[in-house]
């Protein structure tokens, strides 16, 4: 492929295309081309220095700044510039008219365009194409396919889209295997198994590319699929952990990414409470497991992300139940504290269950501390909204610890079963 192409109607390549999200992922560059500063969008970067009149409005969109791109293109009527203001600004009369007089390269990139924006109904032919703007192609024929509930076939596109783009535009390639794996997740195995390949594959691809948000997610994508995938499997477990420890030490702003950040921080508690405790050491995984639940506290946006904050607040609950220490009751009282704040802010008529398995919680701590009243007042409500709600193994549960709490304040075990719980 040529780099040095001044030919108005025939892209200069490669093309920075796929890279960036849509629309700024369909831009072409007119030539001639500099390879240092392709090479600089290749890396996803957004050159500010020394860049060439006709490329202004390419930055502007990789920033989002699209009227702005677009004031860069008014008045320039040549193909390359027509095909950019159709993706930046598409328009059903103005596909009508690319479509009579583009050349074919053009002409199949603006109905790859079309069907992205639902101008057209039909997935785009690859045509003459090659390399990524095949891929381009390509990955739009995915799409379609994905529609049509053809996962087998949508998979088999983006491993030619993905073989296309590998050497000559790793970061598209990176796309196209999250992509990918997103059709793995969630099924049976080998599912599991093909999406971490493709994790891993875009981790070593997008190498030392200024984009630290996207190997941010890409770690934190693999440490999600080992965890949801892990049944047991200690490899994946401690794949998991490491991922998110990625995920902590990126470097990214704390203060802008509390999500990600309390997330990963959560996730890491739930994989170190999960493994086993059979000894003394590894009982002080615990310990880290507080430590990062309370971590994930601090940073978690409580207005902004309600409902993670709550359920790491339930994940610090419970684990300091069961936390090896000489401040047991003092960890007991936090536990209760933490469930009644949930109690009193949660949801009880959106989730019923949830709301009972809280009450379970609680009561079991409160039982823990001697505190036997309020626990089985707790216990009789949870029994109920198990009962009501068709979850008989909860209810049976429930009624075992009122149980057990009865006999060790003198009730008799029959008048539990009989329904004083």
């Amino acid at each position: 492929m040529s780099l040095l192409m001044s030919d108005s109607t025939k892209l200069s390549r490669p093309q920075p295309v796929g890279i960036l999200p849509i629309p700024a992922g369909l831009l072409v560059l007119p030539g001639p081309i500099e390879p240092e500063l392709l090479a600089r969008c290749l890396k996803g970067e957004s050159p500010v220095e020394g860049l060439p009149a006709s490329w202004v409005f390419y930055r502007h969109a990789s920033r989002s700044e699209w009227a702005s791109a677009l004031e860069q293109l008014r008045g320039l009527d040549d193909p390359i510039a027509r095909y950019n203001r159709f993706v930046l600004n598409p328009d059903v009369e103005e596909l009508r008219a690319l479509r009579a007089s583009l050349g074919v390269e053009l002409r199949s990139l603006v109905e790859v365009a079309a069907y992205a924006f639902g101008l057209a109904d039909e997935a785009p032919d690859a045509g003459e194409l090659d390399g990524e703007l095949l891929a381009l192609a390509l990955m739009a024929q995915a799409a379609a396919e994905i529609e049509r509930e053809s996962l087998p076939s949508a998979i088999t596109l983006l491993e030619r889209a993905i073989a296309e783009t590998r050497v000559i535009s790793p970061l598209f390639a990176v796309q196209l295997l999250v992509q990918q794996a997103g059709l793995y997740r969630g099924r049976a195995e080998p599912g599991p198994a093909r999406a971490l390949a493709c994790y891993r594959d875009a981790i070593t691809l997008i190498g030392d590319a200024p984009m630290p948000e996207l190997r941010c997610d890409l770690w934190m994508q693999l440490g999600t699929t080992c965890q949801e995938s892990a049944e047991g499997r200690h490899d994946r477990v401690t794949e998991a952990v490491g991922a998110y420890q990625e995920v902590l030490r990126s470097g990214l702003d704390e203060a802008r990414h509390r999500e990600l950040f309390a997330l990963a921080h959560n996730n890491l508690g739930l994989l170190y409470v999960a493994m086993p405790m059979s000894s003394a050491g590894e009982q002080l995984r615990l310990g880290i497991a507080l430590q990062s639940f309370r971590e994930g506290l601090r940073v978690c946006d409580r207005e902004a992300n309600p409902d993670l904050y709550a359920s790491i607040q339930l994940n610090l609950a419970n684990a300091l139940q069961y936390m090896p220490s000489g401040h047991t009751e003092e960890n007991l009282m936090q536990a209760v504290e933490l469930y009644e704040e949930l109690a009193t802010e949660g949801k009880k008529a959106f989730d019923p269950v949830g709301y009972g398995r809280l009450l379970s919680n609680q009561a079991n701590a409160l039982a823990h501390l001697g505190i036997f009243s309020p626990a089985l007042e707790k216990l009789q409500e949870a029994r109920k909204l198990f009962e009501w709600h068709n979850e008989p193994e909860l209810a049976a549960s429930a009624m075992e610890l009122a149980s057990q709490i009865h006999q060790r304040v003198g009730f008799s075990a029959g008048r539990s079963a009989n329904g004083s719980a």
